[in-house]
């Protein structure tokens, strides 16, 4: 999703509490990727629903603001013997979290099952931050595992793939200042909506 495609569903969710929430949870995850000493934004999701997009949406925000921290590794469930490098992180990888790291759980309409809980929870205990956004009303364990939560009710006014666009874009924008630029996104959809110059 673009910046201006973000804007206009910036404009339609004005007014609600979307815009506030998922930029507070984009602020924590970015500040949690940004000292010096952070070791990198570990992505998994649940056995039956995979965060291919907002990887992918994460990698260009990484390129874009400049900081490269905020790239996710993307840790799987099932990982094929021909699946390429980026592809091929499986579970065993958050056995190595530990200080420092940032895991964001991506947890589905199924929620995550025992397996990933007892990993997310060792992770967490290795000294890890753990985020967790979540569209499943039956997560009942993640939440407590989780020191920052951002839950998508299944029928609310957003759904999670919504809450993924939102997030990623907002983390990926610098931290306004006062007197100064917004951000990248409203850079761009200044540039983009500014009248055309005198010699057009």
């Amino acid at each position: 999703m673009d910046a201006v495609r973000v804007a206009l569903l910036r404009e339609v969710l004005a007014g609600t509490q979307w815009l506030d929430t998922t930029r507070r949870f984009a602020g924590v995850l970015r500040a949690s990727v940004s000292p010096p000493s952070a070791g990198g934004l570990l992505l998994v999701g649940t056995r039956t629903y995979e965060p291919w997009h907002l990887a992918a949406h994460l990698m260009d925000e990484a390129a874009w603001s400049g900081l490269p921290t905020l790239a996710p590794t993307l840790v799987r469930h099932q990982v094929g013997p021909h699946d390429p490098a980026h592809l091929s992180v499986g579970l065993g990888r958050l056995a190595a979290a530990g200080r420092g790291e940032t895991l964001l759980v991506v947890s589905g309409p199924t929620g995550p099952d025992a397996d990933l809980l007892e990993r997310v929870h060792d992770v967490r205990r290795a000294g890890s931050t753990v985020l967790a956004l979540t569209g499943s009303a039956a997560d009942t364990e993640l939440p407590s595992l989780a020191h920052e939560l951002l839950a998508v009710p299944p029928d609310g006014e957003v759904d999670l793939d919504t809450a993924q666009h939102l997030v990623s874009a907002a983390a990926g924008e610098n931290p306004p200042r006062t007197g100064r630029g917004r951000g990248r996104l409203w850079r761009v959809i200044e540039g983009l909506t500014a009248p055309a110059p005198d010699r057009w």
